[in-house]
């Protein structure tokens, strides 16, 4: 049996499916954004058009099944922005979940309904996916935590791509205790009942951190409104590390840096379904229109200097942070804006949440997101960023460190 779909995160509430095995997640539950496959279901992408033109998924994608054969019990399909085209979640087609704690502000996409799943605590955790940031900003949005693991770490058989080149299964969770033991189940190189000796490995290898890097041009793009919010879960990361620096990670600005994904993205985005969109003519919102539209123009276009930039951004951060450092960025630069905005300050948003999602994004790093109390109690994202393949390691850190003091107040 399912549950009430109340704060509308579901596109379908009652599809359940049992666990098929025991081990770490056993008595939990997770929802899984409707593009993500589940065996005889039909996956959405937020579009109804996608919807009639495809067919029932033949089997579960290796993300559900390992959770699955882990003991999690999967309830319920999430919904997702248009395409995964977006990070605001609202959708003109099947409406806009409601953010628990913010209403009336968007809950963020493109993973909106995962997120809402879990801060209305309808699910303990639910799988989303991050090309540009669709996992980190609604989890930022809606006060939960949030992972975009390291690009190649978890395994995309049976997830409908946006742009292969950045595309990420991603979670979502309550806590950090439970954000890293999903970590241990779909992180695993083999077989998931191999996780133990997994968390006793991360476990102690988290408890060494060499230096806290702070972004400082990262940082200059927060809200004013936010004020300190900053300050304390931040004085928190410092005690956590053996030291902690401010550093300038981007000569060139970060405006050149998002303008690099999102030319890379697009072109991506375009080669990946394009022909679906000439063939099916599908209806979409005015602002994923756009962007398609967009996207079909960058396609034909040289990018050669976005991928230069991209090899020398992967070649800084890395050499940056090694394998037991780590950057600290907000997760966007403030709270949620109101939802039914207007378009052109939801771009505006949108941009500002790009400026910061592209560093990970770039890099193909790790990135967590932790949930802090913003301004009038509303929700602010704040970001730990690891080394290449060091997603376990960061998800021990941040349990070992991490202050309930400081967490945004449930």
């Amino acid at each position: 049996m399912g549950h009430n779909n109340e704060f509308g995160a579901y596109m379908d509430p009652a599809l359940v499916e049992r666990p098929t095995g025991s081990g770490i997640l056993n008595g939990t539950t997770f929802a899984v954004k409707d593009v993500i496959a589940i065996r005889g279901h039909v996956s959405s992408a937020g579009n109804p058009d996608w919807l009639r033109s495809h067919k029932p998924a033949d089997g579960h994608a290796e993300a559900v099944r390992r959770l699955l054969a882990t003991g999690a019990e999967l309830r319920g399909v999430t919904h997702t922005d248009e395409l995964m085209y977006s990070l605001g979640g609202e959708n003109i087609h099947y409406g806009t979940p409601i953010n628990p704690r913010g209403r009336g502000r968007i809950p963020g996409g493109s993973s909106s309904g995962s997120a809402v799943a879990v801060a209305s605590y309808r699910a303990d955790f639910a799988l989303g996916t991050d090309t540009g940031g669709s996992v980190r900003v609604p989890a930022s949005y809606c006060g939960i935590y949030g992972l975009r693991p390291s690009h190649g770490a978890i395994d995309m058989r049976g997830v409908i791509p946006l742009a292969p080149r950045f595309d990420t299964v991603g979670w979502m969770a309550r806590s950090p205790e439970l954000l890293l033991r999903v970590g241990e189940v779909l992180l695993a190189s083999g077989d998931p009942a191999d996780t133990p000796a997994m968390a006793a490995k991360a476990e102690d290898a988290g408890r060494s951190v060499r230096k806290l890097f702070l972004a400082k041009e990262a940082w200059a793009l927060t809200d004013p409104s936010c004020g300190d919010c900053w300050s304390g879960p931040l004085r928190y990361l410092q005690a956590g590390a053996a030291a902690a620096e401010e550093v300038m990670i981007a000569a060139e600005g970060l405006d050149a840096w998002k303008e690099a994904f999102r030319v890379l993205q697009a072109s991506q985005i375009w080669a990946t379904h394009g022909a679906w969109i000439r063939s099916a003519n599908p209806t979409f919102g005015p602002d994923i229109a756009a962007r398609f539209a967009l996207a079909e123009q960058i396609a034909g276009q040289d990018h050669s200097n976005a991928e230069a930039l991209q090899h020398s951004i992967v070649r800084r951060l890395c050499d940056l942070l090694g394998d037991d450092g780590i950057l600290v960025i907000p997760t966007v630069p403030g709270v949620a804006p109101p939802a039914g905005g207007k378009a052109e300050e939801l771009e505006r948003n949108r941009s500002g949440a790009l400026s910061l999602c592209c560093i990970a994004g770039l890099a193909g790093l790790p990135q967590a997101t932790l949930p802090v109390e913003g301004p009038k109690g509303l929700p602010l994202g704040l970001s730990v960023i690891g080394g290449p393949g060091q997603d376990l390691r960061l998800l021990a850190w941040i349990g070992q460190i991490w202050k309930p003091s400081v967490q945004l107040h449930s």
